[in-house]
Formats: structure tokens, C-alpha cells, sequence
């Protein structure tokens, strides 16, 4: 009777394993699962990405700000000099005055953003790669990682170019009262979408070569 006992319990141990072997994995096989939701996570983030120009009148919240400049901050740069500062504009006078400038005619919605974060670049900190042009592939990094960020948090936002237009740059720069050192390189107005924008599908495989051309 005992050894029925034992044999009993013996089985239903090894049924309970096996039953958690089965629905929780090994710890090997649940990090790779958790890898690759949370890459397709960010791929699909990243390909959802749209540029928008019509925004509801719902503010943004510090904690966004917050997040969307940690992402912008997270992009690479030159010998890692991180060049890049940013503007938080969500001033309704300095909006709309941006908004209907003659020149910057690409940038009407700013008028109607609920803000907008303007990324530019530190000469001082950019040092002799400001000389050399690096900081724009800087400043551009940081400008998509804070676009796919507002994307993330159900905002839209759309870039717009300013750098190295010199009339608008230096237009951005006297709105803001910036000083010397500082170049206005983006100008990426931002809110809740009045609407449903769709992204774009951009994947086109004629673009793409092997090895050489």
C-alpha cells in the first residue's frame, strides 16, 4: 500500500512539472519570447510612425515631455559629445507667432499644436565636430527617437526643417531669444490627433543592394 502511495505521488509530481515545463517554458525559451514581443513591439511602433498636422486642443503632460526628451537624449552621436538641446515651446503667443511666419511656410500647424520641442545643436559641445557637419546626423537621430517616442504615447508630430535653411534657423533663433552657441536645427510641432492619420508604406526592395550596386 505504501509503495502504491509513494508511486502515486511520484507520478503526479512529474505531471505537474511537465505541465509547468509546458505553459511557462524554460527561463531560456520565456527571455527569448519576452525578446522578440518586445521587438516586434518596436518594430511596429517604428512602422506606424506618421507625420501629423491636426491636433485636438488636450494638452501634453510633463511625464510625456519627460519621456519623449529621455528617447530623444537615447540616440548615438560622434564620439558620444551629445551636441543636442532642446526647446519646449508651449507658449500660445510664441506658437502661432511661429505658426504665421512667411518664413517658415512648411510650419503652419504650429499655430494649432498643442507644443512643440524645437531640437538644436551646442556649438560648445559639439566642438570640432560642429566644424566637420556630425552633429547634424546627431541632431537627426535624436529628432527620429523623439518622433517615434511621441508616436508611442498616442501624440502626433511631424518634422519640420529648419537647419540648414539659414533664414529659418536664425528665425527660430530670435523668436526664442537663443543664444550664439545655439543652432535651431528642427522645429517638431506636437499634440493629440484631430483625426486618424495612416502611415505610410516607404518599403520599396528595388532600393536595396548586396554587396555593391
Amino acid at each position: 500500500m505504501k509503495t502504491l502511495k509513494s508511486l502515486l505521488i511520484t507520478a503526479l509530481l512529474i505531471s505537474s512539472c511537465m505541465f509547468y515545463s509546458c505553459t511557462t517554458g524554460t527561463p531560456k525559451e520565456n527571455e527569448t519570447e519576452k525578446k522578440e514581443e518586445k521587438g516586434n513591439v518596436v518594430i511596429e511602433n517604428i512602422l506606424s510612425r506618421k507625420s501629423v498636422r491636426n491636433y485636438t486642443d488636450q494638452k501634453i503632460t510633463e511625464e510625456q515631455f519627460d519621456i519623449m526628451l529621455r528617447a530623444a537624449m537615447a540616440a548615438p552621436s560622434a564620439q558620444n559629445r551629445q551636441p543636442w538641446c532642446f526647446i519646449i515651446v508651449d507658449d500660445r503667443a510664441l506658437l502661432e507667432t511661429m505658426g504665421t511666419s512667411e518664413i517658415l511656410p512648411y510650419s503652419k500647424m504650429t499655430g494649432k499644436a498643442a507644443a512643440a520641442i524645437i531640437v538644436c545643436c551646442d556649438k560648445e559641445k559639439a566642438g570640432t565636430n560642429g566644424e566637420s557637419g556630425f552633429w547634424v546626423q546627431d541632431c537627426s537621430a535624436a529628432t527620429q527617437n523623439l518622433l517615434l517616442a511621441a508616436e508611442s504615447l498616442g501624440l502626433g508630430a511631424v518634422w519640420n526643417g529648419l537647419f540648414p535653411v539659414t533664414e529659418r534657423s536664425d528665425y527660430v533663433k530670435e523668436v526664442l531669444s537663443l543664444p550664439d552657441n545655439i543652432i535651431p536645427f528642427a522645429l517638431v510641432p506636437m499634440g493629440y490627433p484631430a483625426g486618424e492619420e495612416k502611415p505610410k508604406d516607404k518599403y520599396n526592395p528595388e532600393i536595396i543592394h548586396k554587396n555593391g550596386w
